[in-house]
């Protein structure tokens, strides 16, 4: 299985597209930016979006992708998402004020789009592939996923904070690779826990939860464009040496947009 890293900033610069993976062909885990970079047949061949939540990067492409696409296709997008996230895409975006109600045309028995619920913790099965609902902890309701490969789980922490029942999950999954964010540096750490994203030192805490037998490659997500180069500097810090002087043994890598990760 292959996974296609579209986008994954915090936000939009210069090369920096936000949040988006393509799971093989027809699997888009997010709608940021990123998915400007399909043509349009790479768009038309998608069709399931799960969506970790409502916020802004994460949606972005979602109104436009369908609209760029509804002409070729014979069958609804299907939009997985936590209840509250779909209310909110019906009430802020699809709501025929934003853009059209694809739900609803070309007609209510032949849409654009349909929505479909899942709950936190829920094994899904979409198109063969087994794609697991994990907890995070944000500023509106959020989750993360992990997708089985044939090497292993692809896990996505999904935009959170600190979150201690992500790890008992995840610890118990063969994980082949872990994406996980890190929004701002330690010098926006009050930021940070405000709005519910990762620093570098919240980072350090989180990766603490993976026992010493289970390492793996961490790409490091969610970026802020001008703050990109601060957070690495400072999570290679953290990573290089413990409170004791050893080497934590972390593989923590760059995300960046246009990977493909085989899984």
């Amino acid at each position: 299985m292959k996974v296609r890293v579209l986008g994954c900033s915090g936000a939009i610069a210069k090369d920096c597209r936000t949040t988006s993976f393509l799971i093989g062909d027809r699997i888009l885990i997010d709608a940021g930016t990123g998915v400007g970079d399909l043509t349009l047949e790479e768009m038309g061949r998608i069709d399931h979006v799960l969506l970790t939540h409502s916020h802004l990067d994460h949606i972005a492409a979602l109104p436009l992708m369908l609209d760029a696409v509804s002409s070729l296709r014979r069958s609804p997008v299907q939009i997985h998402a936590l209840p509250a996230t779909i209310e909110a895409l019906q009430s802020h975006v699809f709501n025929n004020v934003i853009w059209p109600d694809f739900s609803a045309i070309p007609s209510q028995d032949s849409p654009f789009l349909q929505y479909q619920s899942f709950g936190t913790g829920q094994l899904l099965t979409i198109d063969g592939t087994e794609i697991e609902v994990l907890p995070a902890r944000h500023t509106v309701p959020a989750v993360g996923f992990a997708v089985r490969g044939r090497k292993g789980w692809w896990v996505f922490s999904g935009d959170t904070e600190r979150n201690q029942p992500f790890w008992e999950r995840v610890n118990a999954l063969p994980v082949t690779y872990l994406v996980i964010e890190t929004a701002f540096s330690n010098r926006e750490r009050d930021l940070a826990h405000r709005s519910l994203h990762l620093s570098p030192d919240t980072l350090a805490q989180e990766l603490a939860n993976i026992p010493p037998s289970n390492r793996y490659p961490i790409y490091i997500t969610h970026t802020k464009p001008s703050e990109t180069g601060l957070i690495m500097d400072e999570i290679r810090q953290f990573d290089r040496l413990t409170p004791t002087g050893q080497n934590t043994g972390h593989d923590i890598r760059w995300l960046r947009a246009g990977q493909v990760l085989e899984v």
